[in-house]
């Protein structure tokens, strides 16, 4: 049951009620269709868009253009390619090409030789303009052919555009970067957008400006613009283009043309040509535009801000958490300039904003760019007009103290509150009336204190990034023990976090390997293995291989051949490549020997693809194959042939990937809860499930991507079932909403949206989230309403924390800044408890403003995987989430993803659960028919998503009828601390079900012996409580016998019948010892039996009382009998305790009595935990005797 919660104030709320003939007629293709109105579309998709305009624009001109797209993904322009091939039909009725490239510069290269087209011979078209695309770390690597294209010019009616998606806080990548200086030491003027407007309205100038001046023009593009999306103005003309009639130009122009002049003294005219007029014609550009101008001004200004791009927004969101409007701004002296154009800056713009200042506020985030400009231009001006700058620093300036005196430091990215901070510290300096003095330190101070309550929130668990279930590279980045892998570029990269002792250091993207070259000779270490992704393989890195090879260094490359460039999307490699093709190269390059790895024999029944040094293996061989590699002289290569996990999933959606009729389960009885299962799969599939007897492992159907790596764990829990399909509740899929006896829901009171309304959407990547907030941000711009969505996920997506920023108000002109900044969330929809009660999304809370809507549900994170004691902190979360909002009033708990999951039959539907119980309660301003319209347009299992929403408004309403339609056949349960007394019957029930009624009476005699002694003491219950749980656990172990009649006992059969329906059958994952093989480790190994063993079980079960006995042809082995050792020990151990049983000595011999609750398991993995467990009794055994002697 959800926690009562009071509702708070929502000012001038509006009824809910809208018909869909009031609503904006929208369709998907009006984001590159439409000429007219506003449309919704991200950033991503407005550099799509772009280019189809360019080509109107020019047409409208009487120009017959062609456009050309090339460049490589990378986060934040991870979805570029991917949206342009959707877009393909509408790019080419444009007469707009997209060519991915190989790689970055190659690409810049084609993009180069655009421009250049006239000059070859005879042209289809008057010009052709140019997109590249790249982030960061690939502006760095095109240097050269951004210098040479830049120096040689832009065609008269083409036109180059750099976009550069700059990772400032280095959320997906291996380092921040931000591309102004690299752009800038090209001399390439740089464009910073703002917002999704203006991508459209920039990148109009940018290729206007390139045309006019000859340079290719820099688009700086941030995940906050361009992973945002929000109402725009369709117009395709809006930008009136000015070129500047005052610029004198030299004769021949500044565009590109043939040279008859020796290649030395070109590049001598080339650059004087650059040095002399092309970035002087850029900034008369940039002024004749007016790209850089005041937005506040003050009749008597005194302080001047000046900022671009995000920065310029984070400023107008902090004036406004201060107070100051532009009446306050008028009063205090505020002068603020927003620059388009941050490199080089224009002069004049910048004298008349200066002019009259005391001081200069420069916000930019990461190095100087502007403000090093800035100080040049201002520097000769006379000392009493001259206004003081700061910026990065305070008054001390630049390189003053040891490590600086940062006001705004270059390091990640800024916080509006960090802004805020420093607008406020300067204008308190002007403020003269105590009523804005006390304005801007009440906000100041809800600042600080809520940055107290920020530093309980780091100390939580966070939610790293994790492979996707399934993944490859959970096998694949494993090496054997002795030998570590080197890092590269791609999803692998995870591994140096979640295999830290086996994956180490990275280099750049296709350098893999080639660290090692100057390592080897110096190093002791006589061999390593390095990852290498197709992706980055096909990039440049067999490059690296072909370094390695000439080096005649000692090296193993893993290329790992997942079939799609699974980090930015799923994307396909750019290329034709394949298995075979890649060992061909690899067998030309001279490496030594190819191991080809697959999860799948069959694709290479036929071998003559393949090269004769090839062998192939199946990956269960994977280790012995490394083994055998490392011993090798010289290069050898490991090609892992396994499709992404996340990438099968997505085919298997379309219909375009086998979709096996086979799952696995298991059995909760028999399983031990020792973890191997996750320990040798690393899947975040495999799920905890506390039991009465502990806790035990379940599997997450609704993530599972039939990998089938868990079966690896050695334990007789995992059943296989082949046929069938998953329950689903009928309540839950039934097509009619009204067949159901609810009738007709109460429609809620919405918010007022004439103030921004801001919703904060926190999840884990790859269950939806980010639809969320795209589904809110569409119909809102079908209610004509203003909205901008920002979606934060980074590599998060792969299982790690993501959040949707979504903004909604009555028109698109009140929105600012995309990220909701501190105290500032009307609504915080938690879709994962942990992710909401991160330091993040607490900032964003209030009391009194913020509500909190979360999920309760406790989705572990992917440490779970390699920790079986990891224990989800929900009670810590919880109270932190209750804190930042002011009280219980203010959160309300419901374990969606139970009733989704329960309902609806799959746990994807947690999101739009949410969503409907949040809509019901009155939080989000929006009606239902924009909404359930927003679900039509998306286009994706729109009438299950229309029945979450339905039936998360029913649990809103009506929460108890809810769980009972979810759960009819279940009492809701709720965990209650158990009596001892209920502990010691249940066990004493099993016990006699496991061998008979005196094995059951040994076990209660030893229990009400320690009671007995505790109840003298009087020291409670603890001892007799552990004694009970473990002497208990010791005396059931699970040999043939028992795992036997768990299987038959009717228990696994209901547990199986819960989930499945249909025709199904069972095969089961065993190694008895008796009978099983081992590996080169001397191990067990698992094979795989038919349902028959059912029948062998049933027989097996009724031979349980053979056990421990002469017959007991199982019980001679090893194992078994540590098993039986184990409860001698154990009940020696307690007797030896209980004569001396004293405070002193109390808290020892409880923690000795609950010691084997780390012995779990079975074969080698339960010896582990013995010997563990025995090193652990000895250390606490001599402490106590010697305490105990003195």
């Amino acid at each position: 049951m959800p926690d009562t919660v009071a509702p708070q104030a929502a000012q001038d709320a509006v009824p809910s009620r809208l018909n869909n003939s009031a609503l904006t007629a929208v369709t998907l293709d009006d984001k590159y269709t439409a000429k007219s109105g506003n449309i919704f579309l991200s950033g991503i998709q407005a550099l799509v868009r772009l280019p189809m305009m360019q080509r109107e624009r020019d047409g409208a001109a009487g120009l017959n253009t062609a456009g050309f797209v090339s460049g490589y993904r990378g986060s934040p322009l991870g979805g570029l390619d991917e949206t342009l091939w959707k877009a393909k039909n509408h790019l080419e009725a444009s007469h707009v090409q997209f060519v991915p490239g190989v790689n970055e510069d190659l690409a810049a290269t084609a993009v180069w030789g655009t421009q250049t087209v006239d000059l070859i011979g005879p042209t289809k078209y008057d010009g052709v303009f140019a997109m590249w695309y790249g982030k960061g770390p690939g502006v760095d690597r095109c240097g050269d052919v951004f210098k040479h294209m830049n120096h040689a010019g832009t065609a008269k009616h083409g036109g180059v555009l750099l976009v550069a998606g700059d990772d400032h806080g280095a959320y997906s990548s291996t380092l921040p970067h931000q591309s102004d200086h690299i752009f800038s030491a090209c001399m390439i003027p740089v464009l910073y957008p703002c917002n999704v407007q203006e991508y459209l309205d920039l990148g109009v100038h940018g290729w206007a400006m390139s045309r006019f001046s000859g340079c290719a023009v820099a688009f700086k593009a941030l995940a906050d613009t361009v992973e945002s999306s929000a109402s725009v103005d369709a117009n395709p003309h809006r930008v009136q283009v000015k070129l500047p009639q005052d610029f004198a130009m030299p004769e021949g122009g500044l565009n590109t043309t043939l040279s008859s002049v020796p290649l030395g003294q070109q590049a001598r005219n080339q650059e004087a040509l650059m040095q002399d007029y092309k970035i002087y014609a850029a900034l008369a550009y940039a002024r004749e535009n007016k790209l850089n101008h005041k937005t506040i001004d003050s009749p008597n200004a005194k302080l001047g801000i000046i900022a671009s791009g995000k920065s310029y927004l984070d400023v107008l969101e902090a004036l406004e958490e201060l107070g100051i409007d532009e009446a306050m701004a008028a009063k205090v002296g505020l002068r603020l300039f927003k620059v388009a154009m941050i490199w080089p800056l224009e002069p004049e713009g910048v004298r008349e904003f200066a002019q009259g200042l005391d001081e200069i506020l420069v916000v930019e985030e990461k190095r100087q760019v502007v403000e090093y400009q800035l100080k040049e231009q201002l520097y000769n001006w006379r000392d009493d007009v001259r206004p003081h700058i700061i910026g990065k620093f305070d008054d001390k300036g630049e390189w003053v103290a040891p490590r600086g005196d940062w006001l705004l430091p270059p390091k990640a990215d800024f916080s509006v509150a960090q802004v805020a901070r420093v607008i406020a510290g300067r204008i308190a300096r002007l403020v003269t009336d105590e009523a804005t003095r006390d304005l801007i330190k009440a906000r100041l101070a809800f600042l600080d204190a809520k940055d107290t309550v920020l530093q309980k929130a780091i100390t939580t668990p966070f939610r790293p990034a994790f492979y996707c279930s399934g993944c490859p590279h959970n096998t694949s980045t494993k090496v054997p023990d002795g030998s570590f892998a080197l890092a590269g570029i791609g999803c692998h990269v995870m591994a140096t976090s979640i295999y830290p002792e086996m994956n180490k250091l990275t280099t750049h993207m296709g350098g893999e390997g080639a660290p090692w070259i100057g390592q080897a000779a110096f190093s002791k270490v006589p061999h390593v293995f390095q990852n290498l992704g197709d992706g980055t393989y096909f990039h440049s890195g067999y490059l690296a291989v072909r370094a390695a090879v000439s080096a005649k260094v000692n090296i193993t490359y893993k290329i790992l051949y997942n079939d799609a460039v699974a980090m930015t999307g799923g994307q396909p490699v750019d290329g034709q490549t394949s298995v075979p093709m890649i060992a061909q190269q690899m067998a030309a390059e001279g490496v030594k020997r190819i191991a080809l790895v697959t999860e799948d024999l069959s694709r290479y029944a036929d071998r003559s693809s393949l090269p004769a040094l090839v062998t192939l293996h199946d990956r269960k061989e994977m280790d012995d194959i490394q083994r055998e590699l490392r011993e090798l002289p010289g290069v050898s290569v490991i090609i892992y042939d396994q499709t992404c996990a996340a990438e099968k999933r997505r085919r298997r959606k379309k219909g375009e990937f086998p979709d096996l009729p086979k799952r696995m389960v298991i059995n909760e009885a028999v399983c031990e809860g020792c973890g191997d299962c996750g320990i040798q799969s690393n899947c975040v599939s495999i799920l905890p499930k506390e039991t009465d007897f502990g806790r035990k492992r379940t599997i997450d159907q609704s993530s599972c991507n039939k990998d089938y790596s868990c079966t690896k764990g050695f334990c007789p829990s995992f059943v296989t079932v082949e046929g069938g399909t998953l329950k689903k509740s009928k309540a839950g899929m039934s097509k009619d909403a009204g067949d159901d006896g609810w009738g007709v829901l109460p429609e809620p009171m919405l918010p007022s949206v004439e103030h921004p309304y801001n919703i904060l959407i926190n999840g884990i990547g790859g269950t939806g989230v980010i639809t969320v907030g795209a589904l809110m941000g569409m119909a809102a711009h079908l209610e004509a309403k203003g909205a901008s969505v920002l979606d934060m996920t980074g590599m998060s997506q792969k299982n790690g924390s993501v959040t949707s920023h979504v903004k909604i108000a009555a028109t698109p002109e009140r929105l600012r800044a995309q990220r909701i900044a501190t105290g500032e969330a009307d609504l915080v929809l938690g879709c994962d408890m942990l992710t909401t009660g991160a330091a993040d999304a607490i900032s964003k809370m209030r009391p009194g403003r913020t509500l909190a809507i979360v999920n309760l549900h406790e989705q572990p994170t992917g440490t779970f995987a390699q920790n079986a004691d990891w224990q989800f902190p929900a009670d810590d979360v919880r109270g932190l989430i209750v804190e930042a909002v002011g009280g219980a009033s203010g959160a309300d708990f419901v374990d969606a993803t139970k009733l989704a999951t329960a309902l609806m039959g799959d746990s994807i539907a947690t999101n739009l659960f949410l969503m409907g119980y949040a809509w019901q309660k009155g939080r989000i301003p929006l009606t239902e028919a924009s909404l359930m319209r927003a679900i039509e347009l998306n286009g994706v299992a729109v009438a299950s998503n229309k029945k979450s929403f339905l039936w998360g408004r029913r649990a809103a309403v009506d929460f108890k009828r809810v769980e009972k339609v979810a759960t009819p056949a279940q009492a809701v349960l709720v965990q209650m601390p158990q009596s001892l007394d209920t502990v010691i019957k249940k066990r004493v029930a099993f016990l006699t079900g496991y061998q008979d009624a005196a094995y059951a009476g040994l076990y209660a005699e030893l229990v009400e012996r320690v009671r007995a002694a505790e109840t003298a003491a009087g020291l409670g219950n603890k001892l007799s409580m552990a004694v009970a749980k473990y002497y208990f656990k010791l005396m059931a172990y699970k040999d043939e016998y028992e795992v036997a009649r768990l299987y038959t006992d009717g228990r696994f059969l209901e547990q199986v019948k819960s989930q499945f329906e249909g025709d199904f059958k069972f095969k089961f994952n065993l190694a008895p010892p008796l009978f099983a093989k081992k590996d080169a480790k001397g191990q067990l190994v698992k094979k795989e039996f038919g349902s028959w063993m059912l029948g062998a079980f049933k027989v097996l079960a009724k031979l349980k009382g053979l056990r421990g006995g002469a017959f007991d042809v199982f019980g001679h082995t090893a194992e078994r009998k540590m098993e039986r050792a184990l409860i001698v020990e154990y009940r020696q151990m307690i007797d030896m305790l209980l004569p001396s049983l004293n405070g002193a000595s109390y808290a020892t011999a409880v923690e000795l009595a609950n010691l084997p609750e780390q012995i779990r398991g079975f074969g080698h993995v339960k010896e582990k935990a013995v010997e563990a467990f025995r090193a652990r009794k000895a250390e606490l055994l001599s402490g106590n005797i010697k305490k105990r002697a003195a």
